[in-house]
């Protein structure tokens, strides 16, 4: 399997100019500013997803992620997703989830054929050691990064933004890692408290917090204003956890196989059945894993796109006009990790939307990089969008409130902030012909606060992570400045 950007050259370039997976790992941004992708979707067949039904999460990781990676040995990557994918890492769920089960579906309402309901249920990703579906695709990434290193004897600095869940998990990822460095951007004071906590309680040598006076945004842009800095990426050897980086939506393409399976069965049809995804939206990464999925052969019949008060997405699914808002424009909201006006991997879905041109990428996005927005309604591309499967709806503050209330006092579970806007349009978007999944992005002990204005109670949090706000915490503050964050760099690697 060879990788193409979505800026470069057509996928009928020669062959070997086209860099393998473990290249793309290293990379993060293509050189010519574009995101990866594979040159083609790998199809799944009717027997293999038969197969693959009951396979233990590391087994099905294998079985899928062997499609897209071909330049590491079959043995050492099944061994890295055996250490990856075990109880122990991603223990940390509600204290009636399945301690031996990662991902766990739980049905909210079951399907009943009689009634014609599809069912509901949220699918619950956020178990890791951060609390954050995050922790699905990097804890490997951590494991990929320390394995492909080793058999090339380099090292890496990574830099990434965090708009609230990424960094911590990254941090937790990459900590005491070797050859690893990571220096991690954040939105000053716009976290929650527990969120600063996870990552600027870490002390470890390879552990670097700043924090950007500004909005995710503003920290996002820094970092591929650096990766897009060739030289200075060269001479540093930057690389990149943000979801930018391939490894980390294929890693998560996997969950959207285990929830299916966990949401169908063999004797209600099977393969054959279809299962809608609501999928919480801000840098379009996790829904893009889900849309890769469909396109692989997967039985998704809708992926339901949802935001909050930063609609940037829903917009565009609603009219074909995609208009990134500025940093002023920004919403602070109660969902904080998807205070994002600029989604990343938009790009990669939009690259299969023009029929992967890549001259029509590099048009819209020369658009969107000066800060200006691009319009394809009335193009023959956004006529093709419902082939794609993608709905979409937006939550506000007061809809997360109800939704969180709704879920405690109907279902008896506490949900965060960022899985309410799932849920509430998820909700609304349901359809008797198929099960509505909600993906869970975050355990409700991130996002204390709102919770406790929700319900009056706060929420229950793994004893390891009892009183991490009380721990000292060490970040270095800084104005939003590409060249201040080089001068952090060199600094520290000097």
């Amino acid at each position: 399997m060879r990788y193409l950007s979505t800026r470069g050259a057509p996928s009928n370039a020669p062959h070997a100019a086209a860099p393998g997976f473990s290249e793309i790992l290293l990379g993060g941004l293509a050189p010519d500013g574009g995101l990866y992708l594979p040159e083609y979707y790998p199809q799944v067949t009717t027997s293999e997803l038969e197969r693959w039904r009951e396979l233990s999460y590391a087994d099905l990781a294998f079985a899928v992620l062997a499609k897209f990676i071909d330049d590491i040995p079959p043995d050492d990557l099944k061994t890295l997703l055996a250490r990856t994918y075990i109880p122990q890492v991603y223990g940390n769920g509600r204290s009636d989830s399945p301690a031996s089960e990662i991902t766990p579906l739980r049905w909210l309402e079951r399907p009943n054929a009689a009634s014609g309901e599809g069912g509901l249920a949220l699918l619950e990703l956020s178990n890791g050691p951060t609390l954050a579906f995050k922790d699905m695709a990097m804890q490997l990434l951590g494991n990929l990064f320390e394995y492909v290193l080793a058999q090339r004897r380099e090292e890496i600095n990574i830099l990434g933004a965090t708009s609230g869940d990424t960094g911590s998990s990254a941090e937790y990822a990459m900590r005491g890692k070797a050859g690893v460095r990571v220096f991690m951007l954040s939105p000053h004071e716009r976290m929650s408290a527990f969120q600063r906590a996870q990552m600027y309680s870490l002390h470890d040598d390879n552990i670097h917090n700043i924090a950007v006076r500004g909005m995710f945004d503003d920290a996002q842009d820094i970092v591929k204003a650096v990766a897009n800095d060739h030289a200075f990426k060269a001479r540093y050897k930057i690389g990149a956890v943000n979801s930018i980086n391939w490894a980390r939506v294929a890693a998560q393409v996997v969950y959207y196989f285990k929830g299916y399976f966990a949401a169908t069965s063999e004797t209600a049809g099977g393969n054959a059945q279809r299962v809608a995804f609501a999928v919480p939206s801000g840098n379009f990464g996790n829904i893009c894993a889900g849309h890769i999925a469909r396109m692989m052969g997967l039985p998704i019949g809708r992926l339901v796109l949802a935001t909050n008060e930063n609609d940037v997405l829903d917009e565009f699914f609603a009219t074909g006009v995609y208009r990134p808002r500025s940093s002023a424009q920004t919403h602070a909201t109660s969902s904080p990790s998807m205070d994002i006006s600029k989604a990343s991997n938009f790009e990669r879905f939009v690259f299969d939307l023009v029929g992967r041109d890549p001259a029509v990428i590099r048009k819209l996005w020369t658009e969107v990089d000066a800060g200006r927005s691009f319009d394809l309604s009335g193009t023959p591309s956004f006529a093709r969008l419902p082939e794609f499967g993608f709905v979409s709806g937006h939550s506000t503050h007061a809809d997360r409130l109800a939704t969180i209330r709704r879920a405690f006092e109907t279902w008896g579970v506490m949900i965060d902030t960022h899985t309410a806007d799932g849920l509430k349009v998820g909700s609304e978007l349901r359809s008797s012909e198929m099960p509505m999944v909600v993906l869970e992005t975050a355990l409700p002990a991130k996002f204390e606060e709102t919770i406790v204005e929700a319900l009056g109670r706060r929420p229950e949090r793994p004893p390891a992570l009892q009183g991490i706000e009380d721990l000292p915490q060490r970040v270095e503050v800084i104005d939003v400045s590409v060249e201040a964050v080089k001068a952090i760099i060199e600094r520290e690697l000097h």
